[in-house]
């Protein structure tokens, strides 16, 4: 037993020391050895390239004005380079840990030991999700700790420096413009999400409930009809409200001979916002509740029936809740996506109408987070706010996309 045991830590240090090692002399596996050994000698060979580009994350670069603008450092290359790097490492670490188990799990005759194949297989996926999702994610997040605004900020003309949390510390009450900024826009932004989602559910499922319970012949022709403002591209359909909306020469206005604010004033372009909204996407939710309503069994409305149960209490006790379960995940992701629906607000009314605090921060009246941030990056190259409130959406959007995704079926039961 002491001769085994003695053995099983040569394998360990063996695989410690070297990636692949512990399989090349005591398993006398050549292949898996010779692939975990080949890793850990480009890794090796890259290391003080490896080295140069974390010593650069760490800085970020330094000021060099004697040089031409073209040839300066540029600070985002820079961080750029640190993130991917980072990832690269990960990887590499992980690999690792799976070698050493590898090589503990073959002395001990596990057959579930680690194959290289397989390794080989996910590699290409695992890739794409770190370099294409996980690193942007990191990279963006990591603005939100820098200084990376106009206009003393902008590479290559000039760096850009770590600044730990004050992004965050200007945002969440150190000035108070921008604070009031935030808190505005995100209140209405939470605001806009409930009002949206509430208000296209409500009207498809009336809208479903009228068209069921009709006995119209033409019920066909009028569900064609409400279809088609969710089959027209939304940026058309909010470019074509936004002219008719017009305070000036809008259509409506002119109708009406009135001169109606409807995006000019805050509160009225809020409300207007969320009814041109209303028509645009209650037709999603009125196809998705009749398609529910069709599934619910015939033989319960017939005992309701039997029982004396009027049309009203038939919908309130047995079609509204068997929908409202079959379509509650829905709704929830419906909310995530208002949260983050640009186009709704920024082709309707680009964010306007202007208030107090709008020169400052460039946030408008109807501004969603989103929005603000799409006007905080193109118009005042403010990255570091920016960043700063994507950070503040994911923080809000990913509990409640984890707790959806939790609570299907398929998560539960471990299939796709």
């Amino acid at each position: 037993m002491a001769i085994k045991d003695n053995q099983r830590t040569k394998v360990l240090i063996s695989s410690i020391l070297f990636m692949g090692l512990g399989h090349l002399l005591y398993l006398k596996q050549y292949l898996k050895g010779c692939f975990y050994a080949v890793i850990e000698g480009i890794f090796l060979f890259f290391m003080p390239r490896i080295i140069n580009v974390l010593a650069n994350l760490r800085t970020l670069g330094e000021p060099q004005p004697h040089l031409p603008i073209r040839e300066r450092a540029n600070s985002i290359f820079m961080l750029i380079d640190g993130v991917i790097v980072l990832a690269v490492i990960a990887i590499f670490i992980i690999i690792y840990i799976i070698s050493v188990k590898s090589a503990l799990a073959e002395y001990d005759g596990d057959s579930r030991g680690t194959k290289v194949f397989p390794i080989l297989g996910l590699a290409p996926s695992v890739g794409l999700v770190v370099f294409f999702v996980l690193v942007p994610l990191v990279f963006s997040a990591s603005v939100a700790f820098t200084n990376y605004s106009a206009p003393a900020n902008i590479p290559p003309n000039n760096t850009v420096d770590w600044v730990g949390l004050d992004n965050f510390v200007t945002l969440f009450g150190g000035n108070a413009a921008w604070t009031g900024a935030l808190g505005r826009v995100a209140l209405w932004t939470l605001t806009w999400g409930a009002l949206a989602t509430a208000t296209c559910y409500f009207g498809g499922m009336l809208m479903a409930v009228v068209l069921s319970e009709s006995n119209l012949r033409i019920a066909p022709f009028f569900r064609i009809i409400f279809i088609l403002p969710y089959a027209v591209p939304s940026v058309i359909s909010m470019l074509v409200w936004q002219n008719l909306l017009n305070g000036t020469f809008g259509t409506i206005n002119r109708t009406l001979k009135l001169s109606i604010p409807w995006l000019g004033d805050p509160g009225l372009a809020k409300f207007t916002t969320v009814m041109v909204n209303l028509w645009a996407g209650f037709p999603y939710f009125m196809l998705l509740i009749l398609g529910s309503m069709t599934a619910i069994s015939q033989d319960i409305y017939e005992a309701a029936l039997i029982d004396g149960a009027s049309k009203y209490q038939i919908f309130r006790r047995v079609t509204f809740p068997i929908v409202l379960y079959q379509t509650a995940p829905l709704i929830i992701m419906s909310f995530t996506h208002n949260i983050n629906n640009f186009g709704a607000i920024f082709f309707l009314t680009g964010g306007k109408p202007v208030v107090a605090d709008s020169t400052i921060t460039s946030a408008g009246g109807t501004d969603l987070l989103v929005t603000w941030i799409y006007k905080l990056t193109v118009n005042l190259l403010k990255y570091n706010y920016a960043s700063v409130l994507a950070v503040m959406i994911f923080i809000i959007l990913a509990p409640i996309a984890i707790l959806n995704l939790s609570r299907t079926r398929s998560f539960r039961e471990g299939e796709l």
